[in-house]
């Protein structure tokens, strides 16, 4: 069972927000007081053109649990919740917009889950309210898409309100719009994941900066997860397999044309041997690109320290000399 005293950590991207930073952060601070834990509050402004910076830092000077953070230049919203996650010192981390539709209320729900043994706890926006097409539409699209590609079930990736344990997020690289995906890296490593109904309010103010081209960007960047969730530790499976298919091919074709010559007095030169001699110089590519790939990725491993599973549990008997 989680510990009652566990730190919480609140990670917050903002952009242009100025008008909904002082409602949001009432809110949370009225929420955090029910928690009766130790908790802090990383507001991560990525790029804002208005006075929300201007408003966190404020908040910041004025309560010790808040910290505001100013990217150098708009950089995204996995870039923002990135540098969150990196300043973050809790053992779970909340990660919600800043945009007043993820209710923090909610927050008490996903810490109950995620005291249950899960290591991610996803909101799932049931109710939705969103424009139709430009926004539930895609949304529908892009979560079947991404179940059935990489076998994680979920109905809503789309929602940025999740619980995470520290141990589970910390070592994730986030790039482009993966962070809507980590909850298909967290299965990749073992985490346990649970989804759970979440209040989702229309936008009070200002307007969202995603239109229909995000989903374009996720579905390229499931590609990305699919590829690392089957080949991450052994990417010559793919590169190797690929490369031996060609040279299958290559050998046979080149075979055809030796029979045919010798046999029914066909020609050297013909469009099969020249097939056959590009899918030899693709089937060599792609072993040496697989041979490549497989050096590259145990490099990383060993230079980053980190190790491509989770451990659950470690049970062992203590020996005594």
């Amino acid at each position: 069972m989680e510990k009652a005293n566990i730190y919480l950590s609140v990670v917050v991207p903002v952009r242009n927000e100025e008008k909904n930073i002082p409602v949001l952060h009432e809110e949370l601070l009225d929420v955090l007081r029910t928690l009766k834990r130790s908790s802090e509050i990383i507001y991560v402004d990525d790029g804002s053109t208005d006075l929300t910076f201007e408003q966190i830092k404020t908040i910041a000077l004025n309560d010790q649990r808040v910290t505001a953070v100013k990217l150098a230049r708009h950089s995204g919203q996995t870039m923002a919740i990135a540098a969150g996650i990196d300043l973050a010192k809790g053992e779970a981390i909340i990660l919600m917009d800043g945009d007043l539709q993820n209710d923090p209320r909610d927050i008490p729900v996903l810490l109950t889950a995620l005291s249950e043994g899960y290591d991610l706890v996803s909101g799932w926006r049931r109710k939705r309210k969103d424009a139709f097409i430009t926004k539930k539409i895609p949304s529908k699209v892009a979560n079947f898409l991404i179940s059935k590609l990489t076998g994680v079930s979920l109905h809503d990736f789309g929602c940025t309100l999740k619980a995470y344990r520290a141990s589970v997020i910390a070592g994730l690289d986030l790039y482009g719009e993966s962070h809507r995906l980590i909850p298909i890296y967290a299965a990749m490593q073992g985490a346990n994941i649970k989804e759970v109904v979440v209040n989702h309010r229309p936008r009070r103010h200002g307007k969202s900066h995603y239109g229909l081209w995000r989903a374009f960007k996720v579905l390229l960047d499931i590609f990305i997860a699919r590829f690392f969730a089957i080949f991450s530790s052994k990417p010559i499976y793919i590169f190797g397999g690929s490369g031996l298919v060609a040279l299958f091919f290559s050998i046979f074709l080149g075979v055809i044309v030796i029979v045919r010559r010798l046999f029914f007095l066909g020609e050297w030169v013909s469009p099969l041997l020249l097939i056959s001699l590009i899918l030899f110089a693709i089937g060599v590519q792609f072993l040496l690109l697989g041979i490549l790939a497989e050096v590259l990725i145990r490099v990383y491993f060993k230079s980053s320290g980190k190790k491509p599973f989770l451990l659950q549990e470690i049970v062992a008997k203590s020996h005594h000399r």
